[in-house]
């Protein structure tokens, strides 16, 4: 555990109260979704005040599974308010937060709403502005609303499938910038590891995954793209905000992103954006050769013909398997046992070019943490 400051007790008046406000107000007549926008709007703000609570009195750090995988006093404390306030707004609906433990009765439920209470908790961490709310509604799989709050700069975006956008309460919209002249925003983590290597025009790299979406759709960037994989949370409510302005977010191979699975986190690196800067933008990953890892291997895979036999024998035999492709061309692969009941994974194989070979193990401790050798 990590000091940076005393914890402070829980705000009174915010904690679970989730009391709402006048944005509930707000009237869209067409619109289906005008309650669950105003109370989604209304969570955020009140979860934006626990924020930015502890980052005035301090908190303390604990780490998930490695150092660059935080969690705070704050990421909870936020997330029990807005759990607690969408489910005495839509007590039918279920719920699949990052710090709320999962159940499988989300499953079977139609709409489900789908949280990060901070999307960009590194950010927060090392007092950086780079991190946000982020709350979305699945139905049916699909995002169909999501709202962003950026609470240093006191930024609310909104995105309703059908409907539009909007940052604080203005309309907005994809920019018009032609692709070769686009912004790719990307992983201030990734760029500073190896993604500066790459003659990718345009990179602008920043934190959180849902605050890039939400920019995006505002028109203030044009796509995005990962090379490690994403969870659920990271991307709902951006992937409403730039359905909302007529764009879409896939996986890296252009396969679609079905929300409220049984596995929430997504398998492999994500790309999304406006339409034809995302087409663009394939092309140019696929021309540098920009890798991607892609976790949980199976032979339904499209990399799956890229895996050695010797890979896809320890797959057969139970491990499992990851990859790192750039380009179409396999650059490194493991094998892994999860523990029995316990944190940490066996490391069984481990191949590849040593600097393609690191970035895919710190990528799997992020998975499973510390990971011994078998």
């Amino acid at each position: 555990m990590v000091a940076t400051g005393r914890n402070p007790p829980a705000i009174s008046g915010l904690r679970l109260t989730a009391t709402l406000g006048p944005m509930t107000q707000i009237q869209f007549p067409t619109s289906p979704y005008v309650r669950e926008r105003a109370v989604a709007e209304d969570l955020a703000r009140q979860a934006a005040d626990i924020l930015l609570h502890y980052r005035r009195n301090g908190f303390e750090v604990e780490l998930k599974t490695s150092i660059d995988d935080p969690v705070t006093p704050a990421d909870r404390e936020a997330s029990e308010l807005i759990v607690a306030g969408l489910r005495s707004a839509f007590p039918g609906d279920g719920i699949l937060s990052e710090e709320l433990l999962d159940s499988a009765d989300r499953l079977g439920r139609e709409r489900v709403w789908i949280i990060d209470p901070i999307d960009g908790t590194s950010e927060y961490v090392k007092g950086s502005p780079d991190y946000c709310v982020s709350i979305g509604l699945s139905i049916g799989g699909r995002a169909v609303l999501g709202v962003v709050l950026a609470p240093e700069r006191s930024e609310l975006f909104t995105g309703v499938v059908g409907e539009g956008v909007w940052k604080d309460g203005v309309p907005a919209g994809f920019s018009t910038r032609p692709p070769p002249q686009s912004i790719i925003a990307v992983s201030d983590t990734e760029y500073a590891r190896e993604l500066h290597q790459y003659a990718l025009p345009n990179m602008l790299p920043s934190g959180s995954i849902a605050l890039k979406m939400a920019r995006i759709a505002a028109g203030e960037a044009d796509a995005t793209f990962t090379m490690s994989p994403r969870s659920e949370w990271d991307i709902a409510a951006g992937m409403a905000l730039i359905a909302a302005a007529g764009g879409e977010t896939t996986r890296r191979n252009g396969r679609e992103i079905v929300l409220n699975s049984a596995q929430p986190h997504i398998g492999r690196g994500i790309l999304a954006g406006r339409l034809d800067v995302v087409a663009w933008l394939t092309g140019e990953l696929l021309r540098l050769r920009v890798p991607e890892q892609v976790h949980g291997v199976t032979p339904a895979d499209d990399v799956w013909a890229l895996a050695p036999e010797e890979a896809r024998q320890g797959q057969r035999a139970g491990a499992n398997l990851h990859l790192r492709q750039a380009g179409g061309t396999l650059v490194a692969w493991a094998l892994a046992r999860a523990g029995a009941g316990q944190q940490g994974a066996v490391l069984e194989r481990l191949e590849g070019e040593a600097q393609h070979a690191g970035v895919l193990q710190k990528d799997m401790v992020r998975i499973y943490g510390p990971l011994s050798r078998g």
